[in-house]
């Protein structure tokens, strides 16, 4: 019998091919960053058919790194950002060029249904607010901006079910992505016809398909994807996660006792509950991979994508220095932060290079720097920028919370980086738990996988048998007060320049 599992991660920010044992253990990765084109201002999307080649490459490649062929993988799986859109149609081609979760072009629809009304009465059936990202506000945008293409809509898919679908040529929608699209009643647990009408998109109903759970078999690699990727015809391909669910499950959140934090491009900050909140005063109910769970969450593209951009942006001299060293820029910056005394400056960061949680059209904004700060200065107070962000989340997540948090446990790139998670727990005040795997999301797919291909019974067992955590990080004391006082200033920054952007 196959004893490994792989799992396919289209992100955001990189997509990767990653192979596990079935304890857990990685055994090779294969990766590459996502192919992202901004064709005009607040419009992130990806060439379709290129990332699905790159895929089929980026397999290839982690076979051979891992020296396996395809007749050792027992099963598939994909997970994957959720929101953003990727339209098919009744050939299986793509419509358009998918629409990554960190595109602001449908804004206005956001802005336009809040005060109409039409988010309130969405809230009742799909208890979570509208989001510009989320297919609803899109396909408004591609129904009001590309008729043409509106027409030839066959097939509405996430992130991950694209790629299953260009495996298997099965279409399927998994529930926890789907969950969070507001095209889910979550009452009864299936797309709502009423959702679609209210949205304007009422033909769209018609471009979903079957539902189906995370460890539900959604086909077995066909014959053309065996020939593109090296897989075995006839490998069982599971239904897979959205992958906060599967950065959660990795992390062995399958209780109520931990808050899961995901550093990434996004800011996601979630809990597990057996009932949703319903009073408008968190961002997000979806469905949990394991039942009876919701999963309750405060999100915003705010997270540790912004560092990417400000290097590229704003340190070339960092960039140069790496290469000319070998050296990795990021831990170049580490080290500059690592140095630099967080009490000797007054910088504030606000991450909205992709978006923000505070307004609609808040912009990335560096406040009160002077002459004599330092890269290091200005680079700590990005770093502390996103963890702020984070803490504007949880803070709201607290307060709903029923049930007492014994600590955090983190994921993401931010990870990677030992000042940055001490910040983590500096700011939020909890002790940070950090997993033993760095691909926590695909690690997550394999335990799906695992459950799937009939390995462990459940997720709860494969979690049991195949997380490890390896590292916990204590706040620092000393430092508390200080970055009170400085959430308080990052706070008060971003609410003074709303104004600004409104104009």
């Amino acid at each position: 019998m196959p004893k490994y599992l792989l799992s396919i991660d289209n992100g955001g920010t990189n997509t990767k091919a990653v192979i596990f044992d079935t304890k857990g253990a990685l055994i090779a990765v294969s990766s590459f960053p996502t192919p992202r084109i901004e064709p005009a201002e607040e419009q992130r999307e990806v060439d379709t058919m290129q990332a699905w080649e790159s895929i089929c490459r980026a397999i290839q490649g982690v076979l051979k790194k891992a020296g396996l062929s395809g007749e050792d993988i027992a099963c598939v799986t994909c997970v994957g950002h959720g929101k953003g859109l990727y339209a098919f149609d009744a050939k299986g081609k793509p419509v358009r060029n998918g629409i990554l979760s960190t595109d602001n072009r449908a804004w206005k629809y956001v802005e336009e249904w809040n005060e109409n009304g039409v988010a309130e009465q969405a809230r009742k059936l799909s208890k979570q607010s509208v989001l510009s990202m989320q297919a609803p506000p899109l396909l408004r945008w591609i129904k009001d901006n590309e008729p043409e293409n509106y027409a030839r809509i066959n097939y509405i898919f996430e992130a991950k079910d694209y790629v299953r679908f260009m495996l298997t040529g099965e279409a399927y929608n998994e529930i926890t992505d789907y969950s969070g699209t507001n095209l889910m009643n979550l009452d009864t647990v299936s797309f709502d016809e009423s959702l679609f009408e209210l949205f304007g998109i009422s033909e769209m109903f018609a471009a979903t398909s079957q539902l189906r759970k995370c460890t539900d078999l959604c086909g077995t690699v066909s014959a053309e994807a065996a020939a593109f990727t090296g897989l075995r015809e006839g490998t069982p391909v599971a239904g897979g996660m959205f992958d906060i669910d599967a950065c959660a499950v990795a992390m062995n959140v399958l209780t109520e006792d931990h808050l899961c934090v995901i550093a990434g491009t996004w800011s996601i900050n979630e809990y597990i509950s057996k009932m949703p909140v319903t009073d408008g005063s968190v961002l997000m109910n979806s469905m949990f991979c394991r039942e009876p769970y919701f999963l309750v969450e405060e999100c915003s593209p705010t997270s540790a994508g912004n560092l990417d951009i400000f290097i590229n942006l704003f340190a070339a001299e960092l960039v140069a220095k790496a290469k000319a060293t070998g050296q990795s820029v990021f831990d170049l910056a580490n080290e500059l932060v690592s140095a630099t005394d967080p009490a000797s400056h007054g910088i504030v960061f606000l991450p909205f290079l992709y978006g923000s949680n505070i307004g609609l059209q808040a912009k990335a904004s560096l406040v009160g720097v002077l002459s004599h700060h330092t890269q290091g200065q200005i680079l700590q107070a990005v770093y502390e920028g996103v963890v702020f962000s984070h803490r504007y989340h949880i803070e709201k997540l607290l307060s709903s919370k029923k049930t007492p948090t014994k600590t955090i446990r983190l994921a993401g790139g931010a990870v990677r980086s030992a000042v940055w998670v001490q910040i983590f727990a500096d700011v939020l005040q909890y002790p940070i738990e950090i997993v033993e795997v760095d691909e926590l999301g695909t690690l997550g797919g394999a335990m799906a996988s695992a459950v799937a291909a009939g390995i462990y019974e459940n997720l709860s067992a494969a979690s049991m048998n195949m997380t490890t955590i390896r590292d916990i990080i204590y706040p620092n004391e000393k430092r508390i007060e200080l970055y009170d006082q400085k959430y308080m200033r990052y706070k008060k920054t971003a609410e003074a320049l709303l104004s600004v952007w409104d104009l």
